[in-house]
């Protein structure tokens, strides 16, 4: 007889807002009591709506690779960046989704990226030269500037750092999906001022991207290059893509282009402000493999660099949680999740599980030298057919980045070693991240 299979279990909350209150009180410690408390796949309601969390490793490998087919972005998702990148490949699915994704591919294979890491260097020299001995720096504010600098040169062709519009769009954004408050879980169509702002600097960065395809129109295709936003230009010109999925592709790429790698410098360079050892070591690796400026050819080498910024993601992931939506009824780990429920898998509560990784809430980076963790126990990128585009190109502009950074300075955390954390759209820092510089 075969044993009756049922709803993953989950706890009671409040009429109408169900557990919307203790989601935003504290996101990461209720999906952590949640895992702790009712098992690795879990359920919960948000407003109504039927909500699991995915937390198991085996689990996520199915949702993400072997069942994909199964589990769509979901309404959560297009629901709430429909505005800014509904038509972009970050939300969109199907065959729209497929032709996207070939479409851009091209601005990502590995011989275009390796062209890419001169001009990573270059932004990343420029960032240190403005830096003094004994100078204290905020990092995520650096690091969204040299991010910002390096995307435009090297995807856009074009100095996208001295306008502010990209800063603060992504401000604008952060504020209203900050999980810390309330009304981050309304919808955007109520007029607050959070909203109303967001609204508001996103047409202004919608407006920008417009222009920047308007100048490269003017240009002879012969003369455009082959950077990503002359790519997708051409291909609005050939008619196989419309004018909205291309400003839905740019916002797309401008925004987790260069916030997801600023974020993830920032917490790599606290991990190693807070070890001095590490930090040394991985200078002596600098200098033994880099000649004076680091090249594309030198960062396979730089493997306890790569480790590093492996365990700065284990810890302190800038995308914290991904959502799917189940297109059918599905099992998983034994229980049945119906069509249409919102998935939840959550990379800070996986990446911190003491079942897959000894010593979870510690940085050490030799982990990843031999590690026997699940393959799905991390994934800062993602996984499956819809990993994230970007993820070579993020890993080489930070290793060309920390490279030429240690290869210059040692630095010391000045500011609060666990600072307090806003999960949004992505991991920020809730405050500043400062380091004291020593040549």
């Amino acid at each position: 007889m075969s044993s009756e299979v049922s709803y993953p279990p989950g706890p009671r909350g409040l009429p109408v807002v169900g557990n919307t209150v203790d989601l935003s009180r504290d996101i990461f410690a209720f999906f952590e009591e949640l895992r702790d408390d009712y098992g690795r796949v879990a359920s919960y309601d948000v407003f109504g709506t039927d909500a699991c969390m995915v937390a198991h490793p085996d689990a996520i490998q199915r949702v993400l690779l072997d069942d994909h087919e199964a589990f769509e972005k979901g309404e959560v998702l297009t629901r709430n960046l429909a505005d800014a990148m509904g038509e972009g490949l970050f939300v969109t699915g199907g065959t729209q989704w497929q032709n996207q994704r070939t479409q851009v591919q091209p601005a990502f294979y590995r011989n275009r990226l390796n062209a890419y890491v001169p001009e990573m260097r270059a932004t990343a020299e420029e960032t240190v030269e403005e830096w003094r001995d004994g100078m204290v720096v905020d990092v995520n504010d650096r690091m969204t500037e040299t991010t910002m600098d390096a995307l435009g040169r090297t995807l856009f062709g074009v100095d996208v750092a001295e306008n502010p519009v990209v800063s603060e769009a992504s401000d604008a954004i952060l504020a209203r999906f900050d999980t810390s408050r309330f009304w981050s879980f309304l919808p955007d169509r109520l007029p607050t001022p959070t909203n109303r702002r967001y609204r508001r600097k996103l047409d202004e960065l919608q407006a920008f991207v417009d222009e920047l395809a308007r100048q490269r129109r003017q240009q002879s295709p012969e003369n455009r290059g082959d950077d990503l936003l002359s790519i997708l230009v051409g291909f609005v010109e050939a008619g196989d893509l419309t004018r909205r999925e291309f400003r839905d592709n740019m916002v797309t790429f401008l925004f987790a282009g260069h916030e997801t790698t600023a974020l993830g410098l920032t917490y790599t360079i606290h991990c190693l402000a807070r070890h001095p050892d590490e930090q040394a070591a991985l200078r002596a690796e600098v200098e033994a493999v880099c000649d004076g400026a680091v090249t594309a050819e030198d960062l396979p080498k730089l493997e306890r660099l790569e480790r590093a910024i492996d365990e700065a993601l284990r810890l302190y992931p800038p995308v914290y949680m991904f959502f799917r939506e189940a297109t059918r009824n599905v099992e998983l780990r034994g229980y049945t999740v119906p069509e249409g429920t919102t998935l939840v898998v959550p990379q800070w509560v996986v990446h911190r599980d003491p079942a897959w990784w000894d010593d979870p809430e510690a940085f050490r980076p030799e982990r990843f030298s031999d590690s026997d963790h699940p393959e799905y126990a991390y994934f800062p990128f993602g996984g499956g057919p819809r990993h994230c585009i970007g993820m070579r190109f993020a890993r080489m502009e930070m290793k060309t980045v920390l490279a030429t950074i240690l290869d210059n300075y040692a630095f010391r955390l000045v500011s609060d070693p666990n600072p307090d954390l806003i999960a949004s759209t992505n991991l920020k820092p809730g405050e500043p991240i400062e380091i004291k510089l020593d040549e």
